[in-house]
């Protein structure tokens, strides 16, 4: 269980395919204090410390994850947005964030705003899957506030901050993102569903 709030924006350093897995090797300036076997939020995907040295770690991606998240698109020198799992003892800022990346989605459009950002991004509905106005929504591993929510598309703001902390200073328009919604929104837009088709 992560908080979507971002630790860093880690260097992808080695890639290596391996049947359908792809092991991504990072560096950060918390490696020393990774343990083989811990979880680890990239881009918003919970994957497994398998190798670690004093200066780099290395995950691997399964080939189920590459297809509903954008890692299998990183390239050597790609940013990564890390978050160790929260601990029972810690304040959750953020919202619950449980590093299941839901969909992909791409980003159409920035604008800036006397200082801050708007991104904009649109991404096929998949399920349960819904964005609503102020409601939270998790973009590569950060935890947002979605503004102009609509049925396709939704917008989120950026402030200088999280902009140079995370990959946010990367994205564009055509940039793919990672996208893992409320928790909370997709199991009440299931059971609401469930009983509309029970009345049916």
């Amino acid at each position: 269980m992560f908080s979507g709030i971002v630790e860093e924006a880690a260097t992808v350093v080695g890639l290596e395919k391996d049947k359908g897995n792809l092991h991504i090797t990072m560096e950060c300036s918390f490696v020393n204090e990774l343990k083989i076997d811990q979880s680890v939020s990239h881009n918003g995907v919970c994957l497994t410390v398998v190798h670690r040295d004093d200066k780099t770690y290395t995950v691997t991606a399964i080939k189920e994850t590459l297809e509903k998240s954008n890692l299998g698109l990183l390239e050597t020198g790609s940013k990564v947005n890390l978050e160790r799992s929260l601990r029972a003892d810690s304040m959750v800022d953020g919202h619950f964030v449980q590093g299941h990346v839901d969909q992909t989605a791409v980003c159409t459009e920035v604008r800036e705003a006397d200082g801050s950002w708007y991104f904009r991004f649109e991404y096929e509905p998949v399920g349960d899957n819904i964005t609503v106005e102020k409601g939270s929504i998790s973009v590569n591993g950060v935890s947002l506030t979605v503004v102009n929510s609509r049925d396709r598309s939704f917008e989120v703001a950026i402030i200088p901050f999280t902009y140079e902390v995370t990959n946010f200073h990367q994205i564009k328009a055509g940039t793919v993102v990672n996208l893992e919604f409320d928790i909370i929104g997709k199991y009440i837009t299931k059971i609401v569903r469930q009983i509309l088709e029970d009345k049916r």
